[in-house]
C-alpha cells in the first residue's frame, strides 16, 4: 500500500504556567479550552504542554475540525486594590 506524503504544519500558542501550592506548575493554553496539564519543573511543564497541545490538535484534525489560531494573547500583570476589613 502506498504511503501518503505527510507534511507538518507548525502552530504557536501562548501557555500560562502557574506555580502549584503543592509544588510544580499547572499549565493551560487560553486559545485551546480544556488543554490543561502540569509538571514538576518549568521544563517538564512545557514538555507536558507541548504533548497536550499536539494531542488536542491531532484530535481536531482527525475529526476534521478547524485548528484554532492564536489570537495574539497579551500577557500582563495587573494590580488591583481591594479595601481591607478593619
Amino acid at each position: 500500500m502506498a504511503r501518503k506524503n505527510v507534511r507538518n504544519k507548525s502552530y504557536t500558542y501562548t501557555v500560562v504556567l502557574e506555580p502549584d501550592v503543592k509544588g510544580g506548575f499547572a499549565v493551560c493554553c487560553p486559545a485551546l479550552p480544556g488543554v490543561v496539564t502540569e509538571g514538576e519543573t518549568v521544563e517538564e511543564a512545557l514538555i507536558m504542554a507541548k504533548d497536550a497541545i499536539t494531542g488536542y490538535l491531532k484530535s481536531l484534525r482527525k475529526d476534521k475540525l478547524p485548528i484554532p489560531q492564536e489570537r495574539g494573547a497579551i500577557v500582563s500583570p495587573l494590580t488591583v486594590d481591594v479595601p481591607e476589613l478593619v
